[in-house]
């Protein structure tokens, strides 16, 4: 638990500080009367957020100065009224995209990211084909999370580096559009997230919504349907902080006036059975051919359903569920999927040929200790462990191999014989094999007695 504000020590200044709450109404902000407000308790009104954030921009409030604001904002938190004013001044310091020419309803989903998390790329073809307008701006991975980017870009070709107009071009014709951040969505974010990382500030629930919700809401949505993750492999490990990040963004959205739903779902062990960039677009593509494991296909459709559901589309989450399986079944979320590739410059034969997909030099199986049932796959030393064969990145800077990874045999309640593959480890520099094979090898327990997975879903929240 952080600490409190009144256990650090304070050194005595010189000269008091102004003391902002008696600042005259023409007198000029000054970062250090912000700081020191927020330090001790204070509620910041939404002209000093606003004024912080400008000065980003403009070089008045230095990074040291940020630094001291955020470390104020970890130990002390912010309001709902703050944590709103602090978006919508991250949003409006770059571009908020008009889709008013794209006709339909725009719905995005935002996941804050797991093992194997790759709902994104079955669900946003699945809510298209039902006829939900999906503009889609995603992330790259970062230590034990898998990121939509770096997983798009091991299809040849594809470009999620799409400017503005492109992006509007693209979600025009085809209902689906999926690229990164742009230099001018939200670029304030872009500078208190390197900052948040370098002042061990990053978990602050706060900082984290404010930085989610002002990329979406940049996007030019109508609505957000959020996957909000909580267990060991996930970066909230409680449900406590799962649900309050859940309603926290939730609240934020509906005082911009956005329709949201958020899903709290357990990262506890690896989503599907493939984690690593192209095996999982080959996951993906076997659950758009209704071909892929049930986790993760039940999910992709709840999220999807939620969206179809949020547009308007279907009136009720049953009918919506029934309208997202039938664009499975009848292959139109393939070829939204495939025509999206295309359009984005990809190799479209990948739908039907995944041996285009890079592949790794080396596959090393994992074989099971003893027999009896897989108790837990823990989710987070099987992502660092991919991490380490090369499939994700500790620094933001650091390239991937797209094609490593680890592909799951056995999960939580599955029975294993001796000797049998847990998961095969697909590698191509070795150097940190051995250490990544006793990683996934701690991560499996294997006990006597059968046991049932924990329901995947935990509960829903909507404003």
């Amino acid at each position: 638990m952080p600490a409190t504000a009144s256990s650090i020590p304070r050194a005595p200044a010189s000269d008091p500080p102004t003391d902002p709450l008696e600042r005259k109404p023409n007198q000029p902000m000054r970062a250090v009367d912000i700081i020191q407000k927020k330090r001790d308790g204070g509620a910041l009104e939404s002209a000093e957020i606003g004024w912080m954030v400008g000065g980003i921009a403009t070089g008045e409030v230095l990074d040291y100065q940020w630094s001291a604001l955020l470390m104020a904002i970890y130990l002390r938190g912010m309001s709902p009224v703050e944590t709103l004013a602090l978006t919508e001044a991250m949003l409006g310091s770059g571009t908020i995209v008009d889709l008013g020419r794209v006709p339909g309803t725009k719905i995005d989903k935002h996941s804050t990211g797991g093992v194997g998390d790759k709902t994104s790329l079955i669900l946003a073809p699945i809510a298209a084909a039902a006829g939900v307008m999906v503009p889609m701006v995603s992330g790259r991975g970062l230590g034990h999370t898998g990121g939509t980017l770096d997983k798009l870009e091991s299809i040849p070709g594809f470009r999620v580096d799409l400017d503005l107009a492109r992006y509007a071009e693209v979600l025009e014709r085809r209902g689906l559009v999926l690229i990164g951040q742009t230099a001018e969505i939200a670029p304030a974010d872009r500078k208190l997230y390197a900052l948040r990382d370098a002042t061990a500030t990053v978990e602050s629930i706060p900082l984290i919504a404010a930085s989610i919700m002002s990329k979406k809401l940049a996007e030019g949505i109508e609505g957000l349907v959020l996957d909000v993750k909580t267990g060991q492999g996930a970066f909230m490990d409680t449900l406590e902080r799962s649900r309050a990040l859940a309603q926290t963004m939730c609240e934020i959205g509906a005082g911009m006036g956005k329709r949201m739903v958020a899903l709290v779902t357990r990262m506890d062990e690896p989503l599907g059975l493939a984690v690593g960039n192209s095996l999982e677009i080959s996951e993906s593509i076997a659950c758009l051919k209704g071909q892929g494991p049930a986790d993760l296909m039940m999910l992709s459709i709840e999220l999807a359903a939620e969206m179809v559901l949020m547009a308007g589309v279907e009136a009720t989450i049953e009918a919506a569920r029934a309208t997202c399986q039938r664009t499975i079944d009848d292959g139109a979320a393939l070829e939204r999927f495939r025509r999206v590739i295309e359009a984005q410059g990809g190799d479209p034969r990948v739908v039907d040929d995944r041996d285009i997909l890079a592949r790794s030099s080396r596959v090393v199986p994992l074989p099971a200790p003893r027999s009896g049932v897989v108790v837990r796959a823990r989710a987070k030393p099987i992502g660092l462990a991919t991490m380490l064969l090369g499939a994700g990145r500790s620094r933001m800077e650091d390239g991937v191999d797209h094609a490593v990874g680890v592909l799951l045999h056995k999960k939580v309640g599955h029975r294993v014989v001796a000797g049998e593959p847990l998961c095969t480890l697909h590698v191509n520099d070795e150097s940190r094999l051995e250490e990544a094979r006793a990683m996934i090898l701690d991560a499996f327990e294997i006990g006597d007695q059968p046991v049932e997975p924990e329901p995947l879903l935990v509960e829903r929240i909507a404003t």
